[in-house]
């Protein structure tokens, strides 16, 4: 007992320091806000543009899915490109040869991005609500959803980010993630109304959590009327935390063993080979 306390201690305290340097190093600061912030600027070009029948501006109705999406896209592509560069680098080897050393730096990770998740969370919120005329965030039950919904999101994707780390062992392989989360931007109806796709691609954009992300937001942050322009003309916020906690409950799961195996074909000449690799394709 007081080893594994030691052990989830040590992956908190990594989780304090990751966060720390990141939040004091102007670069890593600067590449953590700027892409949000950019992502603000050109939904406020939308704060003109309205939808018919609408109480929202365009921009106004897109905010929340931004942070939805900041969440589900950060998250997964920050837990696979950290695995990935740890093999690489030779930290998960060093993690392997310690005593409860995975389990220390999978804390760390997990706890240093869902801080950044977090972080980037409330800079959105911060800059969205006086920024877009008619997000609504002004009483405690929308406070509390708005948690509820941010919450449940970061435990399922912070996994699903874990489970698809460990099946990619070279950062050449990364575009076999970027490229499934990006596409399931374009059909989660971040951007536009999902009833807009065919029936079939509706489908498979409501099994992944990107939509019930972006739903669960507007309903916290949209006038409630909003619910009219979704699916069934409704926010269906049992369905939507059913789902996220269907995704966090299959990838913690799968996690612990997809990790395990990986650690487990963790060799010094592995690392070695991964090296030679990377300095091949940079030159």
């Amino acid at each position: 007992m007081n080893t594994t306390a030691h052990v989830y201690r040590t992956g908190w305290k990594r989780a304090l320091i990751e966060t720390r340097v990141t939040l004091t190093s102007p670069s890593d600061l600067a590449g953590l806000v700027m892409p949000m912030l950019i992502a603000v600027a050109v939904l406020a070009f939308m704060r003109g543009v309205d939808i018919a029948g609408a109480p929202v501006s365009l921009g106004a109705m897109n905010m929340p899915s931004l942070i939805g999406m900041n969440v589900v896209f950060g998250g997964i592509v920050t837990m696979v490109s950290a695995l990935v560069m740890d093999r690489v680098n030779g930290t998960l080897l060093r993690a392997k040869s310690m005593p409860g050393g995975m389990t220390g730096y999978l804390v760390g990770h997990l706890g240093s991005t869902a801080m950044f998740l977090s972080f980037t969370s409330l800079i959105l919120l911060i800059v969205g609500v006086p920024l877009f005329d008619g997000l609504e965030f002004d009483s405690p039950d929308r406070w509390l959803l708005f948690l509820a919904v941010l919450v449940i999101g970061i435990v399922a994707v912070l996994p699903l980010g874990a489970v698809l780390g460990s099946l990619i062992n070279s950062p050449k392989n990364m575009g076999l993630v970027m490229f499934p989360v990006t596409a399931s931007v374009a059909i989660s109806g971040i951007f536009y109304k999902i009833t807009a796709l065919p029936e079939w691609l509706q489908a498979v954009g409501q099994a992944l959590p990107m939509y019930w992300m972006g739903l669960g937001m507007r309903q916290a942050l949209l006038p409630d009327s909003m619910a009219a322009v979704e699916i069934g003309g409704e926010w269906r916020t049992f369905t939507m935390f059913a789902v996220l906690a269907l995704w966090a409950v299959a990838s913690m799961a799968l996690a612990p063993r997809l990790l395990r195996r990986m650690s487990r074909r963790e060799s010094g000449s592995a690392v070695a080979t991964r090296r030679q690799q990377m300095q091949q394709q940079w030159g």
